[in-house]
């Protein structure tokens, strides 16, 4: 067998159908849509969860509770693997340099590192989120692992601040007991 001996299974090409070129085609006139109707009809037809007016699925089945899915935060997944495939010794890793090398594509909330894999190479690390196995190769390694910045002291709580009772509610509070003495005095001279 050669190249050129080579050909498609028999059925797997076929040409398009051409519609509405004459009747003895079989597609001319109504070109296989039939006579009339919504289906019939350019851009007719309805949507996909219509099931002819009967009680749709979507609405059939109960809705309780709460789904977080719109608010959860979706973290891109690296394994520290992929990084030693990727990436040369002294090598260092952000979002930026992961995009360009084509591991993460699209929207994400964060980078997150995980420790699938062996790692050799002395890597510099940032990201979001890290696992402790992945953290643990990193830096037997040799390498560094590092929050982003603007985000390293964005882990710990902020510590709560007093806060100041506005200048009129404390004048309000100085004068209010010798208010309540002078009303208490006409009611004692009665």
């Amino acid at each position: 067998m050669r190249l050129h001996d080579i050909k498609p299974r028999p059925g797997a090409k076929h040409r398009r159908k051409r519609l509405g070129c004459g009747e003895s085609s079989g597609l001319g006139k109504t070109s296989g849509r039939g006579h009339k109707g919504q289906k019939s009809r350019s851009g007719g037809g309805v949507r996909t969860s219509f099931e002819g007016g009967q009680m749709p699925l979507y609405r059939r089945l109960p809705k309780r509770g709460f789904n977080n899915i719109r608010f959860k935060t979706q973290y891109a997944v690296i394994n520290v693997g992929t990084l030693e495939e990727r990436f040369d010794d002294g090598a260092e890793i952000d979002e930026a340099a992961l995009r360009s090398a084509g591991l993460v594509k699209g929207c994400y909330d964060g980078i997150k590192i995980l420790g699938s894999g062996e790692l050799s190479k002395k890597l510099s690390v940032t990201a979001d989120k890290v696992s402790a196995s992945a953290q643990a190769k990193i830096e037997k390694a040799g390498g560094s692992v590092a929050a982003p910045a603007g985000q390293a002291d964005a882990g710990a709580a902020p510590a709560p601040e007093a806060k100041p009772a506005p200048p009129a509610a404390e004048a309000a509070a100085e004068e209010e007991p010798s208010g309540g003495e002078a009303a208490e005095s006409p009611e004692g001279s009665e």
